[in-house]
């Protein structure tokens, strides 16, 4: 008698920052929207845009650029907003990211996911779920829940209610 392997595989939603390819659950991906201009925050952190109301719902837009330190770069005809279902202390918010451009979606089988390597204190993959190869291309899965769930992110959670 043989046992099957079973491989459990997900989609996932590729997109592109500076020169990486990121991907995030497909399954919490509300939507993709063109970049549009959005309301601003006072005294919040330069990553945070600030807010859009979408459909009646008031949703806070990160950048995600200026979030993992890179450099900032003028909104095109490419850029856009990933808006996301996030889990938070056992209750689900909608937040956005501002990427350069949405790439594609692939199957990801979730053994070939490595672990992030450790670059001590140097660089923060807190926010890393894993790496994946993907058609020769080292693709980056972010932890969106840790990502938009942090400390400063504290500040635009009494605007959105």
């Amino acid at each position: 008698m043989t046992q099957e392997v079973t491989t459990v595989s997900n989609k996932y939603l590729t997109f592109v920052l500076a020169t990486e390819e990121y991907a995030v659950d497909i399954l919490r991906v509300q939507e993709i929207k063109g970049w549009s201009k959005v309301t601003p925050i006072p005294n919040t952190p330069d990553y945070i845009c600030g807010v859009i109301n979408l459909r009646g719902t008031i949703v806070p837009i990160i950048d995600l650029r200026l979030r993992f330190g890179l450099p900032c770069l003028e909104y095109g005809p490419m850029t856009v907003i990933v808006v996301l279902r996030v889990i938070s202390n056992q209750r689900e918010r909608i937040m956005g990211i501002v990427v350069d451009a949405v790439s594609d979606v692939y199957d990801v089988i979730e053994t070939e996911i490595k672990p992030p390597p450790d670059f001590g204190s140097v660089i923060s993959i807190e926010f890393v779920k894993g790496l994946v190869t993907v058609d020769e291309k080292m693709v980056i899965i972010l932890d969106i829940d840790r990502l938009l769930n942090s400390n400063e992110l504290a500040i635009v959670e009494p605007l959105t209610h």
